[in-house]
């Protein structure tokens, strides 16, 4: 056994020691603990693959029998394949260096070790997600994050709009999650079990492709809440709110890639549906499309980048749904890298400018913070598409795949590729050339946090040289199709468009932008304001529920049904109570009179009777 329990227990003890004891712990203390924590666990991650080396076979250890119900048994499992292997090292390799960041970033933050704490428990459900070999435990991690997520979106809990943003990202999941329940009780009562070697390979014989679409739709809502796609995407611009360094590890590296991981894991579900995928693949598509116009026209570089999240997370539901799932899981890795860089490279803006996050207020900062912004010139390129850095190759393969899949969604997602490489390029010109328009002085971030920026940054230059797909053939065949060059020399061509019409607008003309928005008038009003999307839930769902549930379930029935009831029968029990207590007076007269009206009532009825008969 390679004691797999170990990978997420590390973390889950980080968790322990810093939230128990960490607000009695020195900062250098929580730090060891923290980050010792998650490196073991990419050390044991690196020991654990090594022994299972070259991984032909999935690796499944089961230690104990979770619970048992009838025909249903859940056994505390966790396997390791090739998919796993490539998620275990994004997780706790970039997940490493996003720690040793944050001793830098949050170093002047109040709740120091609960932060980290957060983190480490973070990991632990992540690693569960990763690791688990049932449906159950995936989805134990799967809540877990989520619940990390609402945790860390609101630890600055004093400003309202963090909490909101918490309570959004919150609520929005347990929609999505509600769907990937639903999908885990009819995998059971269509295949008897809930354990992927068990499930999937049942999956080939099965003869109602109906049942087998409606898992693999319920599954995608799941996958829609968590990674952030139409129409469950709104929670993620919002929780920029959080601090910077979890933007960079929930909201690029992990978190928000666990639908697209969960798609990938249940493939011979979706390839028993193509109904299922055309919808995976169709959804993505849209995402991207839509975040990637709404990123032209934000100001907020960590929205900028939240949005240039979601069209990414897009483009891996487009390559998965094409059937291109090691495509995906390749994005999935170079997008950790290079939006990585992204976010943590906008902290160290933030925290050079001391908090300031409007790139209408920077300009002029390349050489004032040099090393930021190499490290983000070289992740821009990487996500633009530019030759042969990770973005490149990643995501020319998903196009390939789109175009084989259906040529017209080829051209709609190198489009999108276009305008991709123009709003990134468009904030690193706004940050980092033309004159410098803040007030603050700005400064270099310390080597505790430019180290492992620069680290992921020449990830995002060489990254792509690991050869995902090659690695994941034995799961998930490779096409075999001609690599065509055209094709990848028109989406390069797209994103060279991009990046110099950015630099003819921001940098060479600086005022067509406003003119350009001006001369848009509405159409730039409605991509500005996210296509009114917050507002049209807030008046079709979110009011209607506020508004029934004080109307209707409190002033209604709460109030007027059953504190109506409850209060009726103590104003009636009171009033009775108010003439009887006139017959205890304590007047002994009193008591006489009613003695003698009483015997005379007594033998008038007597009388009455009596004469009767």
């Amino acid at each position: 056994m390679q004691q797999l329990w170990l990978i997420p227990t590390f973390p889950l003890l980080g968790f322990l020691i810093n939230g128990i004891f960490g607000r009695r712990l020195p900062k250098q203390a929580v730090n060891a603990v923290a980050i010792g924590s998650v490196l073991l666990s990419f050390v044991w991650v690196l020991k654990t693959l090594s022994g299972l080396w070259p991984i032909d076979q999935p690796h499944i250890e089961r230690y104990f029998t979770w619970f048992e119900s009838g025909e249903l048994s859940i056994g505390f499992d966790l396997a390791v394949d090739r998919l796993t292997a490539v998620m275990l090292m994004v997780v706790t390799g970039v997940g490493s260096l996003i720690h040793v960041y944050s001793i830098g970033y949050m170093s002047h933050e109040g709740g120091y070790y609960r932060f980290f704490a957060y983190l480490n428990l973070f990991m632990f459900f992540m690693l569960i997600l990763v690791l688990g070999a049932n449906f159950l435990l995936l989805f134990v991690g799967w809540e877990g994050v989520g619940l990390c997520s609402f945790l860390l979106i609101g630890f600055y809990f004093v400003k309202k709009s963090a909490t909101d943003a918490g309570n959004k990202a919150f609520i929005v999941n347990r929609i999505g999650d509600f769907g990937f329940s639903l999908a885990m009780f009819l995998v059971f009562v269509t295949f008897g079990s809930l354990d992927f070697d068990k499930v999937l390979p049942q999956v080939a014989g099965y003869a109602d492709t109906g049942t087998i679409t409606l898992i693999c739709l319920l599954l995608m809502v799941g996958a829609a809440g968590k990674s952030a796609q139409i129409p469950l995407y709104v929670w993620l611009p919002d929780a920029m709110e959080g601090p910077t360094p979890v933007s960079a590890l929930i909201h690029a590296a992990t978190m928000v890639t666990a639908g697209v991981y969960m798609v990938a894991r249940a493939a011979p579900l979706y390839q028993a549906s193509p109904a299922a995928m055309e919808v995976v693949a169709v959804v993505g598509l849209l995402t991207a499309v839509m975040a990637a116009t709404i990123g032209i026209t934000q100001y907020d570089i960590k929205k900028v980048f939240a949005y240039s999240t979601v069209s990414q997370l897009g483009y891996m539901f487009v390559a998965v749904g094409v059937g291109a799932y090691s495509a995906g899981i390749w994005h999935l890795m170079t997008h950790a890298f290079f939006k990585a860089v992204l976010f943590l490279g906008a902290g160290s803006v933030i925290h050079a400018l001391s908090g300031e996050q409007d790139m209408r207020q920077m300009g002029g900062l390349r050489k004032k913070i040099p090393i930021t912004f190499y490290s983000i010139l070289f992740a821009s390129l990487a996500i633009a598409g530019f030759p042969f850095t990770a973005g490149y190759f990643s995501k020319d393969e998903i196009l390939l795949a789109a175009h084989h899949h259906a040529p017209w969604m080829y051209w709609v997602a190198t489009i999108t590729a276009g305008m991709t490489a123009f709003y990134v390029f468009r904030a690193l010109f706004m940050t980092f050339f033309g004159k410098y328009r803040g007030k603050e002085h700005p400064h270099e971030s310390p080597l505790v946090m430019t180290a492992p920026v620069g680290i992921l940054a020449l990830l995002s230059l060489f990254g792509g040289f690991l050869n995902v797909p090659q690695w994941l053939s034995p799961m998930f065949p490779l096409d075999g199709g001609a690599h065509d060059l055209t094709l990848v020399a028109i989406s390069v061509a797209f994103g060279l468009a991009g990046i110099g019409l950015a630099y003819y607008m921001y940098v060479l003309r600086p005022e067509l932008p406003g003119q350009i928005a001006t001369s848009l008038g509405g159409l730039y009003t409605l991509v500005y304001n996210k296509y009114f999307v917050d507002e049209m839930y807030d008046a079709a769902v979110v009011k209607p529920l506020i508004s029934g549930s004080r109307q209707v379930l409190w002033k209604g029935a709460d109030v007027g049904l059953i504190d109506g009831i409850v209060n009726g029968v103590g104003t009636v029990a009171r009033s009775v109570g108010g003439v009887l207590k006139l017959l205890q007076s304590g007047n002994i007269r009193s008591y006489a009179t009613w003695v003698v009206m009483g015997s005379i009532i007594v033998l008038v009825a007597m009388g009455v009777a009596g004469g009767g008969k």
